[in-house]
């Protein structure tokens, strides 16, 4: 039996300034209510300012989620 070859992908790599961002913008959301899943997933997604003022009007955090995306 042959090995199966992966396609060669491209990785971006990123620099420690931009994870150090990501992972900042995780613990944000994080606060603001949302599961680590989702934070992890949108960081780098949504405007997280807008997901806090939307949760400082008394949204719940993945309905303000959705309405950020």
């Amino acid at each position: 039996m042959e090995p199966m070859l992966m396609p060669e992908v491209e990785f971006e790599e990123l620099t420690d300034e931009e994870i150090n961002v990501n992972e900042w913008r995780t613990r944000q959301l994080r606060r603001l209510g949302l599961p680590s899943v989702l934070a992890e997933a949108f960081a780098d997604r949504v405007d997280w300012h807008e997901v806090a003022d939307l949760v400082a009007r008394g949204c719940p955090p993945e309905l303000a989620l959705e309405i950020a995306r």
